[in-house]
C-alpha cells in the first residue's frame, strides 16, 4: 500500500485530509465520524443525508474524500457518485454498501468511484481504503480484485448471475424499487422522470432479463429483493 501523501499548508504544516460522510442514517454518520476522527490527519467537514445537500457541500467544502452510501432517499449512490464526478472531480468517492460487492462493486467503479467497502466489514476496511484512494490507488476487496482478474486473463466473462450484469446504471435502479414495491408512478416521483419514462425502462426490463409479462418482471424483482441484506 503506498504511503498517504503528505498535503502541505502554506505554512509548512500537513494540511489534515477532509471527508464528506453522504449517508441517511444519522446512527451510520455519527458512527463512520467517530471511526474516522481517530485518525489526527483526518477531519470529517461535513454531512448529508441526501443527494442535492451532497453535491452542494461538495461544491463548497471541496472535500478530499466523499463517503457516499449506495442506496439514499433521493437517489442511489451510483447516481450520486456520476454526478459528484462530473462536479468535483478532485474528490475521491468511497461506496459504502450493505450489498454484497458482487453486485454493486464493479457498477461503482465504473461510475467514477474509487473504492466499494462492505458495511458489514466497514470497521476494519473504512481506514485503510481511505488511506489507498488518496494515495491514487483504488481499493476493493481481495475476493473481488481476483475475480476481475480472472476475467481479465480467461477473456471469459463470469456466467451472468443477477440484474446488475445486464442493466444499466438506471434500469438497475427501476428494477430495485419494482422489487421494494414501488408502482410506476412512485417509481416516477422518486426519480423525477415521467411514468412514460418508467413504462418505457420497465419494457427494456422484459426484453433484457427474457420476462413475458409485467407481472413477472414484478415477481422477479421481489424475489431478487429478498435475497439481498436489508438497507
Amino acid at each position: 500500500m503506498k504511503a498517504v501523501p503528505k498535503q502541505m499548508k502554506p505554512d509548512g504544516d500537513v494540511r489534515k485530509i477532509r471527508v464528506l460522510i453522504v449517508d441517511d442514517h444519522p446512527l451510520l454518520r455519527l458512527g463512520m465520524r467517530a471511526l474516522i476522527e481517530q485518525r489526527s490527519r483526518y477531519e470529517v467537514c461535513g454531512e448529508a443525508d441526501n443527494s442535492p445537500e451532497a453535491i452542494e457541500l461538495a461544491a463548497r467544502l471541496k472535500p478530499d474524500v466523499a463517503i457516499v452510501d449506495i442506496q439514499l432517499k433521493s437517489t442511489d449512490g451510483i447516481e450520486l457518485t456520476k454526478s459528484l464526478q462530473a462536479q468535483s472531480p478532485e474528490t475521491h468517492i468511497l461506496i459504502v454498501s450493505v450489498h454484497d460487492e458482487e453486485v454493486y462493486a464493479e457498477r461503482a467503479l465504473r461510475a467514477g468511484a474509487k473504492g466499494y467497502v462492505m458495511k458489514q466489514q466497514a470497521t476494519e476496511q473504512l481506514l485503510n481504503a481511505i488511506d489507498q484512494i488518496t494515495a491514487g490507488d483504488v481499493y476493493i476487496s481481495p475476493r473481488l480484485k481476483d475475480r476481475m482478474l480472472n476475467r481479465l486473463f480467461t477473456h471469459s466473462p463470469d456466467k451472468v448471475a443477477s440484474p446488475p450484469e445486464l442493466l444499466s446504471d438506471r434500469e438497475f435502479e427501476v428494477f430495485r424499487l419494482i422489487g421494494n414495491g414501488y408502482g410506476t408512478r412512485a417509481i416516477a416521483e422518486r426519480l423525477h422522470l415521467s411514468v412514460k419514462t418508467i413504462d418505457s425502462y420497465r419494457e427494456h426490463l422484459k426484453q433484457k432479463l427474457n420476462l413475458g409479462t409485467s407481472s413477472d418482471l414484478v415477481r422477479y424483482a421481489i424475489q431478487w429483493g429478498k435475497s439481498q441484506p436489508a438497507a
